[in-house]
């Protein structure tokens, strides 16, 4: 191969080369065809928090229920009263119940002893009381509204409001979910007691009639009244619930709010046979 062919094919390796590094550096310099938005790369989502439950108030499970208790005179007249705010109580407060060794294992060393509730803020004190009249300890965690009232099966007791105002109020009561005038399911709508400015009012059974009561008693949770009526529902036994209303009374004296068996005058075909506004006694199943 002489000189001059030589020379050509090196001119023409050497174009070659570029002819291939300009072809190359315009491919690199095209757009590449729209592909859209890239997504940016997806990352592990970032754990939930923790949901961190609140701790609940320590609570002894009620060892004891309400028993219908044995006959005691109790004599009320009926009251027409008007509630000032008919769907807003001025308190709404339970106490659940037990024997007294449950509630302290439960509470632990956190304990504080009472022994009445403040309702309507501080206006009306609620209390248990022993069948002698002195008030059973109320225990709850320092500084809570997880109020227990301590018991002993066999003891009788009675509920305690004590009016420090110038109000009326109607008491509206519970005891293992069920009225205490009624024996039916306990609810705010229902009648109560009245409540008169300075005194203090005792309910002491499930109101048999106008003038008796069937004794509240600790029994163990099968003696229950709950327990033992159609009414009754065995997941409220352990709690007594208050509700109160001020209201505006119409008469000066009084027990009950309203006439129970109906409005005062009204025709009765069978007059010796009263129609039973009041509890209906137990029926025990053994």
């Amino acid at each position: 191969m002489n000189q001059a062919e030589t020379s050509r094919r090196l001119r023409w390796w050497q174009m070659l080369g570029g002819l291939l590094l300009a072809a190359g550096l315009a491919a690199c310099g095209t757009p590449l065809p729209s592909q859209g938005v890239a997504a940016a790369p997806e990352t592990a989502p970032a754990p939930a928090p923790a949901r961190m439950a609140a701790p609940r108030a320590a609570r002894a499970e009620s060892t004891l229920g309400t028993q219908w208790g044995e006959g005691r005179e109790s004599n009320i007249r009926t009251v027409d009263a008007t509630r000032l705010s008919p769907d807003r109580p001025q308190a709404v407060s339970q106490l659940r119940y037990s024997d007294e060794t449950s509630i302290r294992r439960a509470l632990g060393s956190r304990v504080d002893r009472q022994l009445n509730v403040l309702l309507a803020d501080g206006e009306v004190e609620w209390s248990v009381q022993d069948g002698q009249g002195r008030p059973l300890p109320i225990f709850s965690t320092r500084g809570g509204q997880d109020f227990q009232v301590a018991g002993r099966s066999g003891e009788r007791y009675e509920l305690v409001y004590t009016n420090r105002s110038n109000r009326y109020y109607e008491v509206v009561a519970t005891v293992d979910g069920l009225d205490v005038l009624s024996g039916q399911p306990g609810s705010v709508r229902n009648d109560g007691y009245l409540l008169r400015p300075g005194e203090t009012l005792r309910i002491d059974g499930f109101r048999k009639s106008r003038s008796e009561v069937a004794a509240f008693r600790f029994a163990a949770k099968g003696r229950a009244y709950a327990n033992n009526t159609p009414a009754g529902d065995a997941r409220n036994v352990g709690v007594i619930g208050s509700a109160l209303f001020e209201v505006r009374v119409n008469e000066r004296d009084g027990g009950a709010r309203r006439p129970p068996e109906g409005a005062a005058g009204r025709p009765q075909a069978f007059p010796g046979d009263p129609a039973r506004p009041y509890a209906p006694p137990p029926q025990y199943r053994r």
